[in-house]
C-alpha cells in the first residue's frame, strides 16, 4: 500500500516508520528531520529496534497514495487538509488528538476514517524516536459500522507488524480517547508529572473528573460512553504510560503551544451547546490558555 504520513514529528515518524517495514511510506514533516532521514534514514529505537528508508518530503501538497495518516497537532489540521487537497487519496485516516475528522470531511473528496494509536513516543533527535510503549491502531468508519475502506488499512497495519483493531464503534471511541486526553494531558501538565503520578497522586479526582464530564458530553450528542468506561480508559492508559509524559506537558515543559483548544474546548463548547456543565474542563482549559497568553502562545 502506498501510505503518506502529514505531520510526521514523533508519532508520525514511528508509525511511518513501522509502515515502512512493508510499504512504500512518505513521510511529511519538517527539517532538519526530513533532511537528515533523506540522508541517513530513519531510526526507531526504545521498545522497537527498525531502521528504515521512507521518502522524506517537507511540502505536502500535490502528492497521491492509498492512505493518508493526518498526525499533526489538532491545531494545524485546517493546514494539513489544504494540502491533502491539492493530491489524491483513496482514505483519510486522523491519528491526532481532539475530534478533528469532521475538519478533513469538509476539505476532502477521500473516505476520512477515524483512528486512534495508543503508542508511546518521543522526538529523541533528527532521524530518530524512541518507542516508549508499544500499543496499538484502531480505525474504523467515522459515523460507526462496517466498513471496506478501514478493513483494508486495518489489513496494512497488520501486514506490517502494528498490530491493529479495526472497530465499528468508532463514535464511542472517539469520545473515549477524548476523555482520555482530557484526563491526562492538561492535569499532568499543570502538576509537571509523569501520566502514571497524575491518576495515582492528589490530582488524581481531577483527572478522573475531566473524563467524567467528556463522557457527559458524549452522551448529550448522542454518543454511548459512560461515566465508569471513560474514567476506566484514563486510568488503563496512565498505568499502561505511567513512566511517560503526556502531550501537552511536554508542550508544557519546551514552551510549546498547546492542544487545550481541541481538547478542553471540544468538551466545553458541546457542553454549553447542549446544556451540560463541564466546570472541571473548563478550568483546565482556562488555566493552559492562560499559560499560553502569557507566553505570546495564543494564536487569536
Amino acid at each position: 500500500m502506498e501510505v503518506l504520513v502529514y505531520g510526521a514529528g514523533a508519532l508520525g515518524s514511528l508509525v511511518g516508520g513501522l509502515l515502512a517495514r512493508e510499504h512504500d511510506v512518505t513521510l511529511v514533516g519538517r527539517d532538519p528531520h526530513m533532511r537528515t532521514i533523506r540522508e541517513d534514514g530513519l531510526r526507531i529505537d526504545g521498545e522497537v529496534d527498525v531502521r528504515v528508508a521512507p521518502r522524506a518530503l517537507t511540502d505536502g501538497t500535490h502528492c497521491a497514495a492509498d492512505l493518508a495518516l493526518v498526525t499533526t497537532k489538532a491545531y494545524d489540521t485546517d493546514a494539513a487538509a489544504r494540502a491533502l487537497a491539492t493530491g489524491e487519496y483513496v482514505a483519510v485516516c486522523s491519528l491526532q488528538n481532539g475530534l478533528t475528522e469532521e475538519r478533513l470531511v469538509a476539505a476532502l473528496d477521500a473516505t476520512v476514517l477515524a483512528g486512534t494509536a495508543s503508542y508511546g513516543v518521543r522526538f529523541a533527535e533528527p532521524g530518530r524516536v524512541t518507542c516508549t510503549g508499544v500499543g496499538e491502531v484502531v480505525v474504523g468508519a467515522l459515523s460507526g459500522g462496517a466498513s471496506p475502506v478501514a478493513a483494508r488499512v486495518g489489513a496494512a497495519f497488520d501486514a506490517a507488524g502494528i498490530e491493529a483493531v479495526v472497530a465499528e464503534d468508532m463514535p464511542t471511541r472517539r469520545f473515549e480517547k477524548l476523555a482520555v486526553n482530557a484526563g491526562i494531558n492538561g492535569p499532568s501538565a499543570l502538576a509537571r508529572t509523569e501520566n502514571g503520578p497524575t491518576l495515582d497522586g492528589p490530582v488524581g479526582e481531577v483527572a478522573r473528573e475531566a473524563a467524567r464530564e467528556t463522557a457527559r458530553v458524549a452522551r448529550a450528542v448522542g454518543v454511548d460512553l459512560g461515566d465508569d468506561r471513560a474514567v476506566a480508559a484514563v486510568e488503563r492508559v496512565a498505568a499502561d504510560t505511567a513512566a511517560n509524559r503526556s502531550s501537552m506537558y511536554e508542550d508544557v515543559a519546551n514552551g510549546r503551544r498547546t492542544e487545550v483548544d481541541a481538547i478542553y474546548g471540544a468538551v466545553v463548547d458541546r457542553a454549553d451547546r447542549h446544556g451540560v456543565s463541564a466546570p472541571t474542563c473548563r478550568t483546565i482549559g482556562s488555566l493552559i490558555r492562560g499559560w499560553e497568553a502569557a507566553r505570546g502562545l495564543r494564536q487569536g
